[in-house]
């Protein structure tokens, strides 16, 4: 096993560990350990919320999730020799849940959840119809995940981290704040926002303190969204085998990583939509001295994606075009048409039993696919959404004989908005 640089303690908070992670993207937050190109090494992390959500029967929790203390990240790391204009190499050698934790409090101790969270708390890809606050807990056995919230469903997850991502330099944070500041301004009272500004309140920010802690509270970046350092990517193919390329704007790049998904649905449409855990990721890094420069690797991380997916043979596919639920047609807009691929989809699933709810949260943790299949015929943008039909232990295809109706069980918690 490689050496353990960032270990957290099960029985601790995140802000109560020998080494503290951070929650914002500044420069200034300092790193809590050193690597050199060509170590591997060993991170633990901790779930997006430090455990505000539970292993229970409730979605008050969902509700109430405190959106002000994301991401708990893991780092930054330094790498020794790395400059701006270089590109940072990362390898993820291997990751899953909290080892040896097969039970506990924890998402990650043999459990994780999929919320759908509430409208006034940052929504999801299908707000307008799912306002309110839902929650699925998902139990793993292996790399299993089956649900009590969304029976007759189970499937192998591809373990992942949503968010991975180097420090952004002072100009690029800059630019950052003042183009997502711009954004909010054309609504400033929309809900959910339209961006999330920084926010002193809540910041974790390693082991910095007094007057530097409130300057780079006041001006880091919030974790929630992907940028030109990677970030908040959700990317489900970023999984074991996986090599990513990303740029350096600082010296060491501070590379942090966290927000471990179990399983997710291309596009996280539920915004928690993923099965969230903590857990452990290995990584090995390198250096590519220029590489920004030599591969026009500017603005944007590239990746190779890993090669354990579970391969399935069989889908059920769903299209959907850009023409909104009221009959209005809009000009080639790819993710109205994934927004009426996945509510087909949804609209389905309920013939069989499921709520729609309980349908939202499997597309949004289960390993779908999600295409942009048609974005050239005017007027209308095509997109679809694959389930794989192995997922189901019934018949999911269309037969002469109608659909299977199946015992839903007790549903997915709900938490009015």
């Amino acid at each position: 096993m490689p050496d353990v640089v960032f270990p957290l303690d099960s029985t601790r908070r995140f802000t109560d560990q020998d080494k503290i992670g951070h929650n914002r993207w500044h420069p200034d937050i300092p790193p809590v350990a050193t690597v050199k190109p060509g170590d591997s090494f060993r991170v633990h992390c901790r779930e997006w919320f430090d455990g505000a959500i539970h292993n229970d029967d409730s979605a008050d929790d969902i509700r109430n999730a405190p959106l002000h203390t994301v991401h708990a990240l893991s780092g930054p790391f330094a790498v020794e020799g790395a400059k701006p204009g270089d590109l940072l190499i990362v390898d993820i050698l291997d990751l899953g849940p909290i080892p040896q934790e097969d039970s506990g409090p924890l998402a990650g101790q043999g459990w994780g959840y999929t919320g759908i969270f509430a409208k006034p708390n940052g929504g999801g890809f299908l707000t307008d119809q799912f306002p309110d606050a839902y929650k699925a807990i998902w139990d793993f056995s292996g790399q299993t995940a089956t649900s009590r919230h969304i029976p007759h469903v189970s499937f192998t997850g591809i373990v992942h981290p949503g968010l991975m991502g180097t420090a952004p330099s002072h100009d690029l944070l800059s630019t950052w704040n003042t183009r997502e500041a711009a954004l909010i301004a054309t609504d400033p009272d929309r809900v959910p926002p339209l961006a999330l500004p920084p926010e002193p309140n809540g910041a974790i920010l390693g082991s910095l303190t007094g007057a530097d802690f409130d300057r780079v509270a006041a001006e880091g970046a919030r974790t929630a969204p992907p940028r030109e350092n990677g970030g908040n990517q959700d990317i489900k193919n970023l999984t074991k085998g996986s090599r990513i390329f990303y740029p350096v704007f600082v010296d060491g790049a501070n590379l942090s990583v966290g927000d471990l998904h179990f399983s997710q649905g291309d596009g996280e449409i539920t915004f928690c939509g993923a099965i969230e855990m903590g857990g452990f990721i290995d990584l090995r890094v390198d250096i590519i001295r220029g590489g920004m420069d030599t591969y026009g690797v500017s603005e944007n991380a590239i990746f190779m994606p890993g090669t354990t997916d579970p391969r399935f043979s069989e889908w059920l596919a769903f299209s959907g075009t850009s023409v909104t639920l009221d009959g209005e047609q809009r000009y080639l807009d790819s993710q109205l048409a994934y927004q009426r691929a996945c509510l087909h989809a949804i609209e389905y699933l309920t013939k069989f039993g499921y709520s729609p709810e309980q349908a939202y949260l499997l597309l949004g943790a289960a390993p779908i696919e999600g295409r942009l299949s048609g974005v050239v015929d005017i007027p209308n943008s095509c997109a679809t959404v694959y389930i794989p039909t192995s997922i189901f232990d019934f018949p999911v295809t269309p037969t002469a004989d109608g659909p299977v109706r199946i015992d839903p069980g007790a549903g997915a918690p709900r938490s009015p908005a």
